[in-house]
């Protein structure tokens, strides 16, 4: 948590598989909507899940972060599995460079960092184009 414990600096970053822009990511987390959350199966619960609660689970399209959903609560499942359960509010950000990995990873947001800006402008590059030199490891 930040230092007056207002703004959670603990997040997930999930790679949304098979899903090619913002549109499609909104259609489909707005067909996952069950009594005002979304669920989001995972096999492996995330030992730090209390410093979660309240961060955002930010979805990767295109080796891009593109959008973000408040993370509620982690249900267990009865197959063993785990739920991340989310607001059903799927946030578009700045699109931010990110290399696509399986499962999930944290992501700590540095309280002091400004949110809003792409100072490397890596978020502009066509999804193609940026694929292309994740691929070479040059971002």
């Amino acid at each position: 948590m930040h230092m007056f414990g207002l703004v959670p600096t603990l997040h997930l970053t999930k790679v949304a598989f098979a899903c090619p822009d913002l549109p499609r990511l909104q259609t489909r987390i707005a067909g996952r909507v069950e009594a005002g959350e979304v669920r989001v199966v995972t096999r492996m619960r995330p030992k730090r899940a209390a410093e979660l609660i309240g961060g955002s689970l930010y979805w990767i399209v295109k080796h891009r972060m593109i959008a973000c959903q408040q993370i509620l609560r982690f249900d267990d499942r009865s197959d063993g599995r785990i739920d991340i359960v989310c607001s059903p509010d799927l946030m578009p950000i700045i699109p931010i460079a990110r290399r696509a990995h399986q499962g999930w990873r944290y992501y700590e947001i540095d309280a002091h960092a400004a949110q809003d800006v792409d100072v490397t402008g890596l978020g502009e590059l066509p999804p193609a184009l940026f694929g292309k030199l994740a691929e070479l490891a040059l971002v």
